[in-house]
């Protein structure tokens, strides 16, 4: 087993556990890279959105794509700490594909001293045909700990 697989193995039992609403999802870190974070969303009956379509709902990624970012925010922190969701928007550019997983990646792309900013893609395999595109700004409570922001920390070493 690689170190790559070790450390999104324990990344991802930090995630499930510290969050209930990721376990909720099903959402599971795939792959971490220095400044990038990659999950899947699994398709699942009840995060249907519409019954005949049998697509994701939009509120199901949209929630593993917020989960995500602030994955990110972490991996890109130098030290653990709480952080809070200020904004993210959401571009959805196609439905997605019925009774298949959408797979996110996110990365965070600046740091300053009270907020972190991030962008990722919601994609069915073919990242330059996304279901969705996101922008995301996380608060960052300095000083304050945070317990998640350890744990995780924790599993990337």
């Amino acid at each position: 087993m690689s170190d790559a697989k070790t450390i999104a193995q324990r990344f991802q039992e930090r995630f499930a556990e510290a969050i209930p609403y990721n376990r909720a999802l099903g959402l599971s870190i795939e792959r971490i890279e220095p400044d990038r974070v990659f999950a899947r969303l699994p398709w699942q009956e009840n995060l249907v959105g519409h019954p005949e379509l049998r697509i994701l709902h939009g509120g199901a990624i949209s929630a593993a794509m917020d989960a995500i970012c602030g994955a990110s925010v972490f991996v890109a922190l130098k030290q653990p700490m709480r952080i809070a969701t200020l904004d993210l928007r959401i571009d959805y550019l196609r439905p997605a594909e019925p009774d298949a997983d959408v797979f996110c990646e996110a990365t965070c792309y600046r740091v300053t001293e009270k907020v972190a900013f991030t962008r990722g893609l919601a994609h069915q395999g073919d990242p330059n045909d996304a279901v969705a595109a996101v922008a995301g700004t996380f608060m960052l409570f300095r000083g304050q700990g945070g317990d998640l922001g350890q744990k995780l920390r924790e599993a990337k070493s």
